[in-house]
């Protein structure tokens, strides 16, 4: 079965029909996240209060979750590892904008915008701390072993890409390494949690299939910053070339570029503060080039392989909602 055959509405009903196979676990996620950060300290308190009200529509967890099930024996200790790893992305969206120094973060205000940089950086130490201290004291040492693997490719894939100086020279190459690194790992590594805790004969398929499923949802990411209005994402259209950050609709559009092309590129990122104008006019060559075409492309073929990780594992509801989950990242987010 194709993923295009998949494809559904790109609102949240979809996401809350996946859900559904898991859905009375997936309620408890919010009170178990607010059970692991309770400090008695009034100052983290008040920014845990803001930082759960930013959370998203806990995608990871309920992949975690689903996997567990592929199986139709998931364990109640689920719940627990699903708060840990949407704890783990936390901590990373909060110290990703302290070093981008963004100021909106799903159209509400950053850590750091609202209170400063240094509490940012402590602050996702402290989620950090909290996730990893829970796994201890419930023995979940395989569960640490994945997670701990994947926040170790997170901060590389972070450091290699701050290292890199010549960012039109980033390659496509360089691009997979990264996202792999900094997105991909952690949604695989949801999955493989989730086997973990009810579908351990899956664990390998599941962990594939999430990391595969990463690699698409990254893509399509980087597309929608070419392509979706404000309105939509909560962030302005352009950001990433705003921060002069290449992606892979810009590396696959500039091998067709002409030299005056190019030269607008370069010109672009060789601006402090490029404007509106100058943003959609790489926007507009980027896409005359292919670069838009060939990132769908690769997201749809990433898709696929996702699909095909899950063709062994038994059918059940919860195998029919990782399934959706594909058709819901390639529909929403281009």
């Amino acid at each position: 079965m194709s993923v295009t055959v998949r494809a559904r509405s790109t609102t949240n009903a979809a996401l809350r029909e996946i859900q559904r196979p898991v859905r009375a676990q997936l309620d408890a996620v919010p009170r178990e996240l607010t059970r692991i950060v309770t400090a008695d300290l009034p100052l983290i308190e008040e920014v845990n209060s803001h930082l759960l009200r930013m959370q998203g529509k806990l995608f990871r967890p309920t992949l975690l979750l689903l996997s567990s099930a592929t199986d139709g024996t998931p364990e109640p200790r689920g719940t627990t590892l699903a708060a840990v790893l949407e704890l783990i992305h936390l901590a990373t969206l909060v110290h990703d904008d302290s070093v981008d120094h963004s100021a909106l973060r799903r159209g509400m205000p950053t850590i750091n915008s609202m209170f400063s940089h240094q509490i940012s950086v402590i602050m996702g130490d402290f989620l950090y701390t909290r996730a990893l201290g829970s796994l201890v004291r419930g023995k979940e040492f395989e569960a640490l072993r994945v997670i701990t693997d994947a926040s170790d490719q997170m901060t590389l894939g972070e450091m290699r890409q701050l290292m890199a100086f010549d960012a039109l020279a980033f390659s496509e190459d360089d691009y997979y390494a990264l996202i792999l690194a900094k997105t991909a790992s952690l949604i695989g590594a949801a999955c493989e949690v989730g086997a973990l805790c009810g579908a351990r004969p899956h664990q390998q398929a599941l962990a594939t299939y999430g990391q595969r499923l990463g690699m698409a949802f990254q893509i399509a990411d980087d597309l929608l910053d070419y392509t979706a209005d404000q309105d939509e994402t909560g962030k302005p259209t352009g950001l990433d070339l705003r921060e002069h950050k290449v992606t892979l609709p810009l590396i696959a559009g500039m091998r067709a570029m002409s030299d005056a092309g190019r030269r607008e590129v370069e010109t672009l990122f060789e601006t402090d503060e490029p404007d509106d104008e100058a943003i959609a006019r790489v926007v507009e060559i980027v896409s005359e080039h292919g670069g838009l075409e060939y990132a769908r492309r690769r997201g749809e073929q990433f898709a696929s392989e996702a699909e095909e990780a899950l063709a062994a594992l038994p059918e059940s509801e919860a195998r029919t909602g990782l399934l959706d989950a594909i058709a819901y990242v390639m529909a929403r987010r281009w």
